[in-house]
């Protein structure tokens, strides 16, 4: 199979899909690898260090897109990307479509087979290609709230930490999750005091371990949400429904519970926002405020990272992208069932039945689209 990395184009993200490392994996399989001439800057790789283990270097996007066959990104196609995929075209990326009928849209008409980094499963029912950007986004949630509370970014002017005869600022983490838990145990780590919240009492019990019993774990009902709302300088939205768009845990009403200048941070902005106010916003202008409360909702928060983020992606999206290259998506889900969730639109449909709910699809099932590959019959009888 060709295999295309084009550069990523959405606003300040430095990412790469797939590393010199990745490169050699698919290559020493027979595979051919193009990439997009300096695709890998951003993380700090060289073209030539794609080229040592292989892979072809191409001048511009549009090469990589007629060449390849599979297209592996990082982040969801903006439109000039659309435009130039076709229907024999297998895209392999984050989508989030719940929250963007456009982009679903677009996808749909182009034909090609598209499969969702966050909605792959694994067998315990968990997030594997989710899970190590939800890491670094948890970690940043925290550093860039801490860093927007200060005075002259708008913040209440509070150091999370406090120090010696001044009380800790205090951090609350709705949405118990990869997310919440790193977001949690920075602020802990920088001495705030934590309160997280969830609704599965079985994963607070989890927390409390987890956490060594330092974050007080909350059952997240809206009433305790406001109680808790009047204290807190800072609040990360961890919240995440797997393909749908992600609940409003905090109303625009309720930012008036707020002390003026406190940070909501909402790492579910990919997925819609979990906070009524919210909106996505980007690296180079992170914020706004809505009723005197700072918003973060910076859409690829793990692409001000990218050394980091390109790596941790790629050690986990490597292997399902060489079950794709070797074995064809029908082949590589019967070696991965938890790939079959991740195939979001296939065929000109939308093969997600929660993605199809928020964006005003109809659901079609993967079997009308990919059918199962056919078993092989044995005939026995005399000659």
């Amino acid at each position: 199979m060709k295999i295309g990395v084009p550069s990523e184009i959405k606003n300040h993200e430095y990412r790469v899909a797939m590393t010199p490392a990745g490169v050699r994996e698919l290559t020493d399989l027979g595979h051919e690898i193009v990439v997009q001439a300096g695709a890998g800057t951003g993380s700090g790789i060289t073209d030539d260090a794609y080229t040592e283990q292989g892979a072809t270097i191409l001048p511009h996007a549009e090469a990589v897109f007629e060449q390849a066959e599979m297209i592996v990104k990082v982040k969801e196609p903006q439109p000039v990307e659309v435009a130039r995929l076709r229907p024999d075209h297998l895209l392999f990326t984050y989508l989030h479509l719940a929250p963007d009928p456009s982009l679903t849209r677009g996808l749909v008409e182009s034909g090609a087979t598209c499969i969702a980094y966050e909605t792959v499963v694994d067998g315990e029912g968990r997030l594997p290609l989710l899970a190590p950007m939800s890491e670094v986004a948890g970690k940043i949630a925290t550093q860039a709230g801490a860093f927007i509370l200060e005075k002259p970014l708008g913040g209440r002017g509070i150091l999370l930490g406090g120090v010696p005869g001044v009380a800790a600022g205090k951090v609350m983490v709705i949405g118990g999750g990869v997310v919440g838990t790193n977001a949690a145990s920075v602020a802990l780590g920088m001495g705030a005091e934590v309160y997280i919240y969830d609704r599965n009492i079985d994963r607070l019990r989890d927390l409390e371990h987890i956490l060594n019993g330092q974050a007080s774990t909350c059952f997240a009902t809206t009433l305790e949400i406001e109680q808790r709302l009047p204290e807190v300088d800072l609040v990360v939205g961890a919240v995440l429904v797997q393909g749908a768009k992600a609940p409003h845990v905090i109303t625009r009403k309720q930012l008036a519970l707020m002390k003026p200048g406190a940070v909501l941070v909402d790492v579910a902005i990919d997925q819609g926002g979990c906070f009524e106010t919210s909106h996505p916003t980007t690296h180079a202008d992170p914020t706004y405020e809505v009723d005197g409360i700072t918003h973060y909702c910076v859409a690829n928060m793990p692409g001000a990272v990218p050394i980091t983020s390109t790596y941790a992606l790629t050690n986990a999206t490597l292997p399902y992208a060489v079950a794709l290259a070797e074995h064809g998506v029908r082949g590589a889900i019967e070696r991965h069932p938890g790939l079959r969730p991740g195939v979001n639109v296939a065929g000109g449909q939308v093969t997600h039945a929660a993605v199809a709910a928020a964006t005003g699809y109809d659901f079609t099932d993967l079997d009308a689209v990919l059918p199962p590959t056919p078993t092989r019959m044995t005939i026995e009888g005399t000659v």
